[in-house]
């Protein structure tokens, strides 16, 4: 009888132990993407109240190094095997410049109002679906090729409709968007869920940490964008 009771309260003690590590490493996670979202905004709305600045990083051939480095950063940037957790943080941080810079013209397009009103709407979003792959017992990996499939399309269509200008196929790809992020929001933070391990190296888990804030960070600022095409009131 002893001797069960110290098994059980062994057991529970080591659970106990698991969960408060996990949610910690999820905490440290969300903390991340978050400093990623503030730096994002905070940036798009300094540069959007000046014109010369806009001009400067949006008005000539520099503007293709601020669309496309951010695609370099995540390619070449987030590799957990050989990338330290200090690279990885000045690579996210860069990023979420990068992004603001592109984002301050949503500042000049679209109404302050519109725009915080979209960004609740995303959050909220966003924490929904995430708690829902947090606590879900259902195996979302299944789903995971269809969104990735579904995220290169949405690129490709983006690419062509730049050419387009189609109102109507805006529409269709701000709607498979939303779909397409949200799925990827719950199966991320499932994913990451999964991941962790209380046997984990510090180092490692840190890494693993900013991986986690850069897919939350993508996929939280793509719902955003893909609201906004619909929620959003132009100046």
């Amino acid at each position: 009888m002893s001797d069960n009771y110290s098994f059980s309260s062994l057991s529970r003690a080591k659970s106990a132990a698991i969960d408060a590590g996990l949610r910690e490493h999820m905490l440290r996670i969300y903390n991340r993407m978050t400093l990623g979202v503030l730096v994002t905004a905070a940036v798009a709305w300094f540069l959007s109240g000046s014109q010369e600045l806009m001009q400067f990083f949006l008005g000539g051939p520099q503007m293709w190094l601020v669309m496309l480095a951010p695609l370099a950063i995540v390619f070449f940037g987030f590799n957990p095997a050989k990338v330290s957790s200090g690279t990885m943080k000045m690579m996210f941080l860069l990023l979420s410049v990068l992004y603001g810079i592109s984002f301050s013209v949503i500042f000049v397009a679209y109404t302050g109002e519109s725009i915080a009103r979209t960004f609740f709407v995303a959050a909220a979003m966003f924490a929904g679906l995430s708690i829902y792959g947090y606590t879900t017992k259902k195996d979302l990996s299944g789903m995971a090729s269809f969104l990735i499939m579904g995220m290169i399309g949405l690129f490709v269509l983006s690419i062509i409709n730049i050419f387009m200008e189609s109102s109507m196929m805006g529409n269709v790809i701000a709607a498979a968007g939303i779909i397409v992020f949200g799925g990827l929001t719950a199966w991320d933070t499932q994913k990451m869920k999964e991941i962790y391990s209380p046997r984990m190296d510090p180092e490692i888990a840190s890494r693993l940490s900013w991986l986690g804030a850069l897919s939350l960070y993508i996929d939280f600022i793509a719902m955003f964008q893909y609201l906004l095409h619909f929620m959003g009131n132009r100046e």
